[in-house]
């Protein structure tokens, strides 16, 4: 990388033996890097990518963004893959995709049945999630995170709790070949 450069390796080889020169690309290093730094700091999207930001910063580039649904409350985690996919989701919104997407960064795992899917009412769909957090108490959040991306002519008829358990399940079979003799005497 440039930051990790220094002046000195850029110079000519028939430069690099005078002293002044020398002197003048090392002192050079130093206010480099704090520059490098600084353009570090700046570089909005980079930290984002890396996990960097602040609430502060995540909370004024979410109203800037505009996010179909953000709240404050929300851990900084889940604000920083929400504002990663901040313009996909405002691309796409209004598709069963948009409400895939944001029911996996909430909730963890679920998708969506539209109503050809599972023989509802036209313009009705379901989310079908397997995510145990989705109780009573977080349905209104779940419900209004879910409508902020679905389009005005689509209705959520339900949101289904699928439970997956580990069973252990044994089998076996028998098998008897023989031939039948019969001796007389």
């Amino acid at each position: 990388m440039l930051k990790d450069t220094s002046l000195y390796d850029l110079l000519p080889p028939n430069v690099q033996g005078d002293r002044n020169i020398v002197a003048a690309a090392r002192s050079l290093d130093g206010q480099l890097a704090d520059l490098y730094e600084r353009i570090d700091k700046i570089n909005f999207f980079r930290r984002l990518q890396n996990g960097n930001i602040t609430d502060a910063e995540a909370d004024e580039r979410a109203w800037q963004y505009k996010l179909a649904y953000y709240d404050d409350a929300l851990p900084i985690e889940v604000k920083i893959e929400l504002l990663k996919t901040a313009f996909e989701t405002n691309q796409s919104k209004g598709t069963p995709a948009a409400i895939e997407n944001l029911v996996k960064i909430l909730f963890g795992d679920g998708y969506v049945q539209e109503w050809f899917e599972y023989g509802g009412e036209p313009g009705y769909y379901q989310v079908i999630t397997n995510n145990s957090d989705v109780t009573e108490e977080r349905a209104q959040e779940f419900v209004r995170a879910i409508r902020s991306v679905t389009r005005l002519s689509a209705w959520l008829e339900r949101v289904s709790l699928s439970q997956t358990e580990r069973l252990d399940l044994y089998i076996g079979t028998g098998i008897h070949t023989g031939k039948r003799v019969v001796m007389r005497g």
